[in-house]
């Protein structure tokens, strides 16, 4: 049985991680063991309770506690809710509810990069890439599209921030990821990876060329948005590789050229 808490105090302490905290608060960068995500919507909510992360409160919609929401309740007996009707549930947090749910999770410890590459064959890293949206929308793909891991440099948003869990739809928890300690990727190299710099230079590799398809171990490095890759990243690389472009078109958004390369490069012996 749930605890079903009527909202009637905005300034209630329990309601600081919907309404008053951010993002990076909440990662809680010098006691990470300490960090709280907020899961948005019931799909990203049953996903992140199915990868096994820990509920630590309820923000929803009145409607939904007998109504869409139920069943995810029932996967949470003992979780305090907290609930209110929808204008007042937008008044407080500032913006609307998609689908009229949130959730406080518990972070988990991240695995290492060691961990998360033993026996992967497809890998992406994202360098720098900044803009949630694109997070999420790349892990998206990633799952979709048969890489096996997704690995993050220190200038990356979060995937558990909000925006990028819900973009996602909840692959987050679907995929195994965690970040690089630095920018260099000389640790990928030495697990026995070949790198692909995801880069338009007239010297670059075209995404089809089969020397690709007949390695082993590949990592994909996308850049972040706007610039891309360094230079002394993709003379760093094995490969240099680029999408072929018609009608001028000079690129793509990195979250749509992130879904024509792993369509491409992705790992084919996986389970559908």
């Amino acid at each position: 049985m749930n605890r079903i808490i009527e909202i009637s105090d905005f300034l209630a302490p329990e309601l600081d991680v919907y309404a008053r905290l951010t993002e990076v608060q909440l990662l809680n960068r010098e006691f990470p063991e300490r960090g709280l995500f907020i899961a948005e919507s019931p799909k990203v909510i049953e996903r992140a309770l199915d990868a096994g992360y820990e509920p630590v409160s309820c923000l929803m919609e009145k409607k939904h506690i007998d109504g869409e929401g139920k069943p995810i309740l029932e996967k949470m007996k003992g979780v305090p809710v907290f609930c209110a009707e929808f204008d007042v549930l937008t008044q407080l947090t500032g913006f609307k509810l998609t689908r009229g749910m949130l959730c406080a999770m518990k972070r988990k410890k991240l695995s290492t990069v060691k961990e998360i590459c033993e026996n992967k064959s497809r890998i992406v890293i994202l360098d720098k890439v900044m803009n949630p949206t694109n997070v999420g929308a790349i892990i998206r793909s990633a799952a979709a599209l048969g890489m096996d891991a997704v690995l993050l440099t220190p200038g990356c948003s979060d995937p558990l921030y909000r925006r990028a869990a819900r973009v996602s739809m909840g692959t987050v928890f679907q995929i195994e990821w965690t970040f690089l300690s630095d920018d260099t990727f000389d640790e990928i190299k030495s697990l026995g990876f070949r790198t692909v710099a995801m880069a338009l230079k007239d010297n670059s590799l075209s995404i089809d060329d089969p020397r690709l398809s007949e390695e082993e171990r590949l990592a994909v490095i996308m850049g972040t948005e706007g610039d891309g890759l360094s230079d002394k990243t993709i003379s760093d690389c094995d490969f240099t590789v680029k999408i072929p472009m018609y009608n001028g078109v000079d690129s793509l958004n990195v979250a749509a050229a992130s879904a024509v390369a792993f369509y491409q490069l992705g790992n084919k012996n996986r389970d559908i």
